[in-house]
């Protein structure tokens, strides 16, 4: 699916490249798109931060978990 929406925004992308050399488009319609796609760039590149800083503290947690483990065992095979 997500092909597919790929491929129908490279169409639609090469319609309006061609409407542009025919001077088509008013500008102000093409800034404006270009702020849209800027604005939904921030958003997800914001989620993707808020995702990874999530991971990172799970990560951490095992991390943790493993050491917890790891010093657990090993006094235990020294007795």
């Amino acid at each position: 699916m997500l092909e597919f929406l790929k491929r129908m925004t490279e169409w639609i992308l090469q319609k309006e490249e061609e409407a542009a050399k025919n001077c088509k488009i008013p500008i102000e319609e093409i800034e404006r798109q270009i702020q849209i796609v800027k604005e939904k760039k921030q958003k997800l590149e914001e989620e993707c931060q808020k995702n990874i800083s999530e991971l990172d503290r799970l990560i951490g947690r095992l991390e943790s978990i493993k050491n917890v483990e790891i010093v657990k065992c090993a006094q235990k095979e020294q007795k």
